[in-house]
């Protein structure tokens, strides 16, 4: 009689102990990456978030003022190196008192804060042949009374 079982009935392998340690080491993995997604402290929420929020609602109230009495022209000659401001005609006769800051993103200190001086036609000339040519910010922040205002244009010095 032959038996077409010449082989041993007792063969190890290895495959599922495979399946096994790698399912542990992924659980593992999952439970480490879980562990430390809990532990990483993520505040969305400064700490002073209500100071933020109140200086924040009167910048908002500073720029809506802004454009109730008329926006500021801001505009740059580049023939004459000289960038002009133009305060809307409401504030005419009026004591204006402010601060021009020329914000410069990539370098910081190239920034400039300027009083802000308009003249009798409610302009002011400010000249810029001496500033680094590139992308600028021109934040003007002004007072009128007791009512505050704010406007920013960027600019562009070739």
């Amino acid at each position: 009689m032959t038996t077409s079982d010449n082989q041993p009935k007792n063969k190890f392998t290895l495959w599922p102990y495979a399946i096994v340690v790698c399912m542990v080491l992924f659980m593992g993995y999952i439970a480490s990456f879980v562990y430390k997604a809990m532990n990483l402290d993520v505040d969305l929420v400064s700490k002073n978030y209500y100071e933020q929020e109140i200086a924040y609602q009167e910048h908002i109230d500073k720029v809506g003022r802004t454009a109730i009495i008329g926006d500021v022209a801001i505009t740059y000659n580049e023939q004459d190196h000289a960038l002009l401001l133009q305060l809307p005609e409401t504030l005419r006769g009026k004591q204006v008192r402010g601060r021009v800051t020329l914000f410069r993103p990539s370098n910081d200190q190239l920034d400039q804060e300027l009083p802000l001086q308009p003249g009798r036609d409610m302009s002011q000339l400010i000249e810029t042949q001496d500033m680094e040519r590139g992308l600028w910010k021109v934040r003007v922040n002004f007072s009128e009374g007791e009512h505050t205002y704010y406007t920013e244009k960027t600019i562009q010095l070739k």
